[in-house]
């Protein structure tokens, strides 16, 4: 009996590992994506990923929508070795932030974000702290009384980048008409911009997120309608309903995040049937790989492209 649970145990193991050529073996289907044998990329399950796969292959690219976050899932983490700013980032380190601005902004993140990503913490602990941040935040950039018509020039100054890769994962989905829904608890007037200055804000995107409220002189004096934060993007998701009845044909999703608060994203899509859920584990990897295989159905790690999204939605078009 033991050696039977050993080799179980040891099935199980070679079959988490990123980048092993065991599974091929297993599910020759798997070399139709090579893009999943990536060293960065982890699954627990492969088995039913494969079945997500084959089932969105099926039905192809009619019956699919894409739901994703924006900050650190879509923008790159990093860029040789120094941290890409988020669309409050962006902000925050532009001409139009005083010092003193900047220095309360830095301590707040100093205080929250440790708190955003403790996979020991529920989420039912961090949810008040989330907004405390956010509303601070908000707060402070308003007394800066920054201007619409200089946004533009702030995001084209900044260190902004989307995934390498971007290029395809935008055209592709806009030539099979597939939509594309960004769920972003960041600033949605730098994200809208960040995504046209790069050329891919095409018809099939939607953005929910915060944006900013000016005033007859174009000066900020406020934010719009309900805060979103990493932790309430469930709420967002059923607010949306509305969007995702006009999809309702559409029962498979493709999801991407880089935290656990986006696997909330898809709450509001009616008579799912299929979900592949792709996260983008960029953060103190070692002690939260485990939560993230737990939640994700492929976890990257480490990884600043589009490859295996991309990947998959050739295979889901035919297009592979």
């Amino acid at each position: 009996m033991y050696h039977y649970y050993s080799y179980f145990r040891y099935i199980h193991y070679r079959l988490a590992l990123p980048g092993s050529s065991f599974i091929n073996r297993i599910c020759p289907d798997w070399k139709m994506i090579p893009e999943l044998s990536k060293p960065s990329v982890y699954i627990k399950d492969r088995q039913k990923v494969e079945k997500i796969l084959t089932a969105m292959r099926q039905t192809g690219p009619s019956a699919v929508q894409v739901i994703s976050d924006f900050d650190m899932t879509l923008t790159r983490f990093a860029y040789n070795g120094k941290r890409c700013p988020t669309c409050h980032n962006i902000l925050d380190n532009s001409k139009l932030i005083s010092e003193d601005c900047k220095a309360e902004l830095a301590d707040l993140l100093k205080t929250y974000y440790p708190i955003e990503i403790d996979s020991t913490r529920p989420v039912e602990e961090k949810l008040p702290l989330m907004v405390e941040w956010w509303t601070k935040a908000h707060h402070i950039l308003v007394q800066q009384r920054i201007r619409k018509d200089l946004l533009a020039v702030v995001v084209q100054e900044s260190d902004a980048m989307l995934r390498d890769g971007y290029q395809l994962f935008f055209n592709h989905l806009q030539e099979h008409d597939v939509p594309l829904l960004i769920f972003s608890a960041g600033i949605g007037d730098i994200l809208e911009e960040v995504i046209r200055q790069a050329g891919v804000f095409h018809p099939n995107v939607k953005v929910f997120s915060n944006y900013m409220e000016f005033n007859d002189t174009g000066v900020l004096q406020g934010f719009k309608g309900e805060l979103i934060h990493v932790y309430n993007k469930h709420e967002g998701a059923l607010l949306n309903s509305s969007h995702f009845q006009e999809l309702k044909q559409r029962h498979n999703v493709l999801l991407l995040g880089d935290s656990l608060g986006d696997l909330s994203m898809a709450d509001g899509v009616p008579d799912l049937e299929n979900i592949l859920k792709i996260g983008y584990l960029n953060d103190k990897v070692e002690e939260r790989r485990e939560s993230y295989l737990s939640s994700y159905d492929i976890v990257l790690e480490k990884d600043e492209t589009m490859d295996v999204p991309n990947a998959i939605l050739l295979h889901i078009t035919g297009s592979k």
